[in-house]
C-alpha cells in the first residue's frame, strides 16, 4: 500500500539522520522539498538519487490534491522540510491532513527537531512546555505576549537573527527583565552556541555581539521568583 512519508532531515550536521530515514528518500519514488537546492545537497552527501518536487508555503494549497491523488494511484511520497521535522514550524500540515482525510497510510519518522535539544540545553524544567514556534510579526503578536506573560510552563520560540534582539526587548518589557531565558544558535554546527542569563543580560550581550543562524528561545515559566 503507498503511502506518505513524514522525514526529518538534520538541522545542521549531516550525519544527525537516521538509518531508516535514508531507507526511505532511496525507497519512495518522489521526494517532496522545501528547497530542492538545500535538500539537493544531503541527497547528493548520501548518494541518493530519488527525483524531487518542490513543496513550499507557497505552492502546497495547489499541489495537495495532485499529490494525494498520485499517491491513491500507487506512488509512494517522502516529506522533508530545509531542516528538522515537517510540519513544525514548516510545509506539513496540510498536506497530512488531505492524506488523512483521504485514507492515505502517513507514517512520521522520528529525528531531528531544534527545540528538542535547545530545551533540554536550557536546564529549565521540562516535564511541561509549550511550543510557540515564530511569534505573529504584527497582528496579535502583543496580545499573545500579554497571555503568555503569565504562562508558568517553560515556553519554546524560534527567531530570525535580525529579530532576535527586538524579540528580547519586547520579552523584557512584558515578562520583566530579570526572567530567565537561554538562546540557542547554530545548533549541531560548528559555530553552535548557548547563551544563557536575565533577558536584559542576554540582550545585551546581542546587542554587542550581533547574532548569526537559526535560532531558538526558551524562556522560563512565570513564578515569584521572576517577579
Amino acid at each position: 500500500m503507498s503511502k506518505l512519508y513524514l522525514v526529518p532531515t538534520p538541522i545542521g550536521n549531516l550525519e544527525d539522520i537516521t538509518l531508516r530515514a535514508l531507507k526511505i528518500l532511496k525507497f519512495v519514488d518522489v521526494i517532496l522539498a522545501e528547497d530542492t537546492r538545500t535538500s539537493g545537497k544531503l541527497l547528493k552527501h548520501y548518494e541518493i538519487d530519488t527525483p524531487m518536487l518542490s513543496h513550499h508555503m507557497h505552492n502546497e494549497h495547489k499541489m495537495v490534491d495532485r499529490i494525494v491523488d498520485r499517491i491513491l494511484a500507487g506512488e509512494n511520497f517522502a516529506l522533508i522540510s530545509d531542516a528538522g521535522t515537517p510540519a513544525i514550524s514548516d510545509p506539513g500540515f496540510l498536506l497530512t491532513r488531505a492524506c488523512i482525510e483521504k485514507g492515505v497510510a502517513v507514517e512520521c519518522l522520528p529525528g531531528a527537531t531544534a527545540f528538542v535539544p535547545a530545551i533540554v540545553n536550557s536546564g529549565f524544567p521540562n516535564d511541561k512546555f509549550i511550543f510557540e514556534g515564530f511569534l505573529p510579526v504584527k497582528k496579535g503578536r502583543q496580545t499573545r505576549l500579554k497571555m503568555l506573560a503569565q504562562e508558568t510552563r517553560t515556553m519554546i520560540f524560534y527567531e530570525s537573527p535580525h529579530k532576535l534582539i527586538k524579540t528580547l526587548q519586547q520579552f523584557e518589557e512584558y515578562f520583566g527583565e530579570n526572567r530567565q531565558v537561554s538562546v540557542s544558535r547554530e545548533l549541531t554546527k560548528l559555530y553552535e552556541e548557548t547563551r544563557r542569563g536575565s533577558i536584559k543580560e542576554v540582550k545585551d550581550h546581542y546587542i554587542e555581539h550581533p547574532p548569526k543562524g537559526e535560532i531558538v528561545i526558551v524562556l522560563k515559566g512565570n513564578s515569584k521568583n521572576n517577579q
